[in-house]
């Protein structure tokens, strides 16, 4: 992909999840601390696990989590799925708790060249709506439900 089709398909991406609909419960909440050890984060952003169920809920949600949008995975169901971003079958089995969790919080911080959008960062964002500045796209509990369920997805 040509440097400036990978632009344009980043600042799409970014102003779709800068778009999605933003749960009550992420405009209401500060983040929560975390410490990234290596290419983790290796504690929960809650202090508890995740729901899987709630979990996979907010992967195949194309209102809310909009992970569809460029991944693909074990979701029989919904026909359209990504080819932008790694298959989610096995994501449980590459990577850690920890790992998924940095990932989904902030993937720019293992690569600065990614399409991921950081969905647990409020600042240093271009682009964003005045109505939803200084919100997450997931609240910590949706992060941890969405580590809960792709910790369970091993091949």
């Amino acid at each position: 992909m040509s440097w400036c089709a990978h632009a344009a398909s980043r600042a799409a991406l970014l102003a779709l999840v800068s778009a999605a609909s933003v749960p009550a419960a992420a405009a209401q909440e500060a983040l929560k601390g975390f410490t990234i050890v290596g290419d983790a984060i290796p504690s929960s952003l809650t202090g508890t696990k995740g729901d899987s169920a709630r979990g996979r809920a907010i992967v195949t949600n194309r209102h809310v989590g909009l992970c569809l949008l460029c991944h693909s995975g074990p979701f029989p169901e919904e026909r359209l799925q990504g080819t932008l971003a790694p298959d989610l079958r096995g994501a449980g089995t590459r990577w850690s708790e920890g790992q998924l969790r940095l990932r989904i919080v902030d993937a720019g911080r293992l690569n600065p060249d990614t399409i991921m959008p950081p969905y647990y960062r409020i600042h240093g964002l271009n682009r964003v709506a005045a109505s939803f500045r200084g919100k997450p796209v997931l609240t910590a509990e949706q992060i941890e439900d969405v580590v809960a369920f792709l910790a369970t997805l091993r091949e």
